[in-house]
């Protein structure tokens, strides 16, 4: 959080997010943010889908991504999917501010460069702003990566991932991305707010490795872990 943020906020006490306690300078109160949903420490290294003794699962061993590794800080579970909610419906973009300290106090990968997921022209102006980017800004910071917004775009507006079945979302996202950036054998670092499927990950990675990414890890908030 930046200097003039923490400034305002110790002289403006604000409320907690989800329960309305007092919460001073924090985006939640202390009870609040007890019951975030930590992901296991258990989990595959290449989806971060829970997987026991860390072991790569079933399904990468099956058909391997092609991105190779993702970090996620939450599970996607109250109340974690009301923060996500209100940063992209309400737009309450401290709270990527948020979700960026809570992802830089656990693991964080290594790579040469940050991307953001892009979002579609269309979805941008309905929505205003990229969450995936306002989380992105303070990462790329504390990492001091550089941070690149342009030259990867979402040329195809898609139907939102969410209301499709699982089985259905790759081919929704097919040929949804473009690149013109040489990545040069840099490792890239895709960030974004969820992954369920990863299948939008994995559509992106794709053409960061078409554009010469040699390795592409998603770090994302919170992770979708099936039952």
């Amino acid at each position: 959080m930046s200097i003039l943020r923490r400034l305002l906020t110790a002289l403006m006490p604000q409320d907690c997010l989800l329960c309305g306690a007092y919460s001073g300078d924090a985006l939640l109160c202390p009870a609040c943010d007890a019951e975030l949903p930590i992901l296991p420490a258990n989990a595959c290294p290449v989806c971060a889908e829970a997987s026991p003794g860390s072991a790569v699962c079933g399904a990468c061993l099956k058909e391997r991504p092609r991105f190779d590794a993702t970090v996620a800080r939450f599970r996607y579970a109250f109340p974690v999917d009301r923060l996500v909610q209100t940063l992209k419906y309400q737009r309450r973009t401290t709270t990527a501010d948020f979700l960026a300290d809570a992802m830089l106090s656990g693991p964080r990968p290594s790579g040469d460069v940050i991307v953001p997921l892009p979002l579609s022209a269309a979805r941008l102006r309905e929505r205003g702003f990229n969450q995936a980017v306002e989380i992105a800004r303070p990462l790329a910071r504390a990492l001091q990566l550089p941070l690149e917004l342009d030259g990867c775009l979402r040329s195809r507006d898609t139907t939102p991932q969410a209301v499709l079945p699982w089985k259905q979302r790759r081919a929704n996202v097919r040929m949804a991305f473009e690149c013109s950036i040489d990545f040069g054998g840099r490792s890239v670092i895709v960030v974004d707010d969820v992954m369920t499927t990863g299948a939008t990950l994995d559509e992106f990675a794709g053409v960061l490795k078409a554009r010469g990414a040699m390795r592409v890890t998603n770090w994302v908030a919170a992770r979708t872990l099936r039952d």
